[in-house]
């Protein structure tokens, strides 16, 4: 029987024939145009003399201003500190965050007890699930000078005086990565332990039967298994170097370890909402845009070259 001839073109007969999904789609493309699309628009301040009360209409209105909020942005004393900040929360983060978050996936794959297995993994995923108000403000409360973690240190003579975590500059580093870490540390075990249920089975049973013992199985099959999950998961990383978690830096931020604190994301907040100058919070945010761009394509790239996989 020869095939059913299609009338008109191939377009128009899909959309005919696919009307009802056609129909579930456009909402969300709507939605998408609307608040993702339409604000790009609003790029166009950065590089003109836009004040707020010009409205809308003073995107386009406004003149040319030649570059000036760039040039003021890199002016700014808090520039580089800034920057300093980011880059360094975010790089030690992952470098201690993806090996950890791995080795703890490559651990809790290996465990035999179910119930056990499913315990470690409900306790190490509820934290995903609180805010960074409740998370971070529980954390506040076990760093304060009469909190816990002081109280404990001080019993077993760690310390002579109580440390101000959050009080003091030097600590908040280390602050903001180790309760960035405790609370994805399960949800980001996921991804990892989906890749290893997805590796060959049959390679562990002839390794076993070769005398392989778990250790070296981890090391020869899991392992290389899991490398273009690891790889790309790392692109994503260095392509958000320049992000940080706002809201955790946030609820974390004081004016005593702002020296340490002071990230590009609380520095757009700052200097857009609070200080109303949106031209310059605009230039800050279309530079960091680009720079992540240029960190995507750079990580991709180089990914491509050394394990021949990559995100396109």
């Amino acid at each position: 029987m020869a095939p059913r001839k299609q009338k008109g073109f191939k377009l128009g007969y899909d959309f005919r024939t696919q009307f009802e999904l056609k129909v579930m789609l456009w909402p969300a493309v709507l939605l998408i145009f609307l608040f993702d699309f339409t604000p790009l628009f609003g790029l166009l301040i950065a590089f003109k003399n836009y004040e707020p009360i010009m409205g809308v209409q003073g995107i386009f209105t406004s003149g040319w201003n030649d570059f000036q909020h760039f040039i003021r942005v890199f002016q700014n004393f808090q520039f580089w500190p800034m920057v300093r900040n980011t880059l360094g929360i975010n790089l030690l983060g992952q470098l201690i965050g993806i090996p950890i978050t791995m080795l703890f996936a490559l651990f809790l794959n290996e465990i035999k007890h179910h119930k056990f297995k499913s315990l470690v993994q409900t306790v190490t995923y509820l934290p995903h699930f609180l805010s960074w108000v409740i998370f971070g403000g529980l954390f506040i409360t076990l760093l304060n000078s009469t909190g816990i973690v002081n109280f404990l240190l001080l019993e077993f003579h760690l310390i002579d005086k109580p440390i101000q975590f959050l009080a003091d500059p030097k600590y908040f580093w280390g602050v903001a990565i180790g309760t960035g870490l405790l609370k994805d540390l399960g949800w980001g075990a996921i991804l990892y332990l989906a890749a290893m249920a997805g590796v060959d089975q049959s390679l562990y049973e002839a390794a076993a039967i070769d005398g392989a013992g778990r250790f070296r199985r981890m090391i020869n099959i899991t392992i290389p298994g899991i490398m273009p999950t690891l790889m790309v998961l790392i692109i994503f990383a260095v392509s958000g170097m320049l992000n940080n978690n706002f809201t955790q830096i946030f609820v974390l931020q004081n004016s005593l370890n702002l020296p340490t604190s002071q990230v590009i994301d609380t520095f757009v907040y700052q200097t857009g909402l609070l200080q109303f100058q949106f031209a310059s919070a605009t230039a800050i945010g279309l530079l960091k845009t680009v720079f992540a761009l240029m960190l995507l394509i750079g990580a991709n790239a180089l990914s491509k070259k050394i394990t021949k996989t990559g995100l396109f």
